[in-house]
């Protein structure tokens, strides 16, 4: 949106609050009383609350009554304290018209109206992170962490560090997601087999609980609300800033992509490259199935070598893609020789079909958002995303190749999208947090990241990955669903096994009216 439209809306909305002294009316119809004492930002012209009603998935349409647009963090426990009851009218007096909902927003990358509040209240955390002071995000002086504020993107926490020669040790593939929004689920990634997610590289979080109260948290001061927030979907506090843990930054990135035909040793090269512990290990990791009756995207390679890499997934029906890099700068680059060496002596790719690109290091971490830009320019972006993001033990994963991606995938007319596979290891997640991961010591990270358009719409997709998940259902898979969505009690009950009753206690404890984050559908 237009800064100066924006500042005029909120100007103006402003105006009317003041001029209406019990309640804003939001343009959709839906009634938020919201006393003017309390001294809010709100919103609820028509864009703010069609912004707020849609997702990155582009399935779900809530709306909520309206939008605050903090300037503060103290307007985010206003709000909360009086959706809780806990608002004077000044003469001794609370409110009787508490109960709705409140959902914290940062960039809406959710995929089924996660971070929606069905006539409720959407808190834009971009508003409070762009109004945080000095700034959103402020690094020590001896360098080894960022204080971030939470509607902050990793784009711009990447930005802000780099100069200074350090960084996050971990990240999501996409970067414009916010750094609240990320913890909240875990943030993965390439690098989270050697460093954890997101959420194992967090020292210190200020979350706003859901009674309105404002409080720091670490592994050592108020621990329950700081492992309930990491990986709690939103359910127990808003995240306003996050002090992340940051290690030295490299320059440049050797950035692998190698070709393998048999399945076999595509999982075995990972599993091992993964276990390494020495200089010659990789930083990132991660995997991609190339299908024939997918879309072939052959734009990392040579010119001179697209045409013999499509011609080798038509000819197998299925490539699978082992994606590696290594970073380095002036001081390590010696190494880069033995890691290709390595690399090229032990790994069972199919010979001749390694490639190699050499970056900067912001470049590699930000290489999704060409893949963004192709997308939109072709109308391809804002269309609806029912992905299924899924983790899968390592003791079934042949199971699951030879039912899933042979068995169904294969077997579909077309496929659309990207799909993930890559394993990761459990020791570098934190248990005591609120995530849930397979029960193996090594597990995959499959992704069937697809979009409808052309000849696919959402159902047809989101069948396709009922199907994947009844399959395992039936096979005894002990999958775990990563930004999921249940509408079932049940099935979170599922979902969370033995945390369920910790996680439960949580919610009683920092949000007993179970009014945050509501699109998750979990106490709703």
């Amino acid at each position: 949106m237009d800064t100066s439209l924006s500042l005029s809306i909120i100007t103006l909305t402003t105006l009317l609050i003041s001029l209406n002294p019990t309640l804003v009316k939001s343009e959709e119809g839906i009634d938020v009383f919201l006393p003017i004492s309390l001294n809010l930002t709100v919103l609820t012209d028509p864009l703010s609350i069609s912004t707020a009603s849609r997702d990155f998935g582009n399935i779900t349409d809530e709306n909520p009554g309206a939008v605050l647009c903090p300037s503060s963090t103290a307007e985010v426990t206003r709000l909360l304290h009086f959706a809780n009851g806990g608002f004077s009218d000044g003469g001794g007096s609370t409110s009787p018209l508490p109960g709705f909902k409140v959902a914290a927003r940062g960039q809406g990358h959710s995929l089924r109206g996660q971070a929606s509040a069905p006539g409720g209240v959407v808190v834009n955390m971009t508003c409070l992170a762009k109004a945080t002071k000095p700034a959103a995000v402020v690094v020590s002086a001896d360098g080894t962490y960022a204080d971030v504020a939470g509607g902050t993107m990793w784009v711009e926490v990447l930005e802000a560090v780099v100069g200074k020669g350090v960084s996050p040790v971990t990240w999501t593939d996409y970067l414009y997601l916010s750094v609240g929004g990320t913890l909240s689920n875990a943030g993965i990634g390439g690098q989270t087999f050697r460093h954890g997610p997101q959420i194992s590289n967090v020292h210190e979080l200020d979350v706003i609980t859901g009674k309105g109260e404002m409080m720091t948290c670490s592994p050592n001061l108020n621990p329950e609300l700081f492992y309930g927030v990491l990986g709690g979907l939103g359910q127990f506090g808003i995240i306003t800033r996050a002090r992340i843990a940051l290690d030295h930054a490299p320059t440049r990135v050797k950035w692998f992509r190698i070709l393998y035909s048999d399945f076999s040793s595509f999982t075995r090269d990972q599993e091992r490259l993964i276990s390494m512990a020495n200089d010659l290990e990789v930083d990132f990791l991660e995997g991609q199935l190339m299908m024939s009756n997918g879309i072939v995207d052959t734009s990392f390679f040579p010119l001179s070598d697209q045409t013999r890499v499509a011609s080798l997934v038509n000819d197998h029906r299925i490539i699978y893609v082992l994606e590696v890099a290594k970073y380095y700068d002036r001081t390590t680059l010696p190494i880069i020789d033995q890691v290709i060496d390595m690399l090229t002596r032990t790994l069972g790719f199919t010979s001749g079909f390694m490639f190699v690109q050499d970056v900067p290091y912001s470049d590699f971490l930000n290489r999704v958002r060409n893949e963004e830009d192709k997308l939109r320019s072709l109308g391809l972006w804002e269309v609806p995303h029912p992905w299924l993001n899924i983790f899968v033990p390592r003791s079934r994963i042949l199971d699951f190749h030879d039912g899933v991606i042979k068995g169904i995938l294969l077997n579909q007319t077309s496929t659309s999208g990207v799909t993930l596979f890559y394993p990761t290891n459990r020791n570098k997640w934190n248990n005591r947090m609120s995530a849930m991961i397979a029960d193996e010591d090594v597990f995959y990270v499959i992704g069937f990241l697809q979009s409808a358009g052309g000849s696919h719409n959402w159902q047809e997709l989101e069948d396709l990955n009922e199907k994947i998940i009844q399959f395992c259902d039936i096979s005894g898979i002990l999958i775990k669903e990563y930004l999921m969505h249940y509408t079932r009690k049940d099935d979170w009950v599922k979902h969370f096994g033995p945390k369920w009753d910790n996680f439960l206690r949580r919610k009683i404890m920092f949000d007993p009216k179970k009014l945050l984050s509501p699109g998750q559908d979990i106490f709703n």
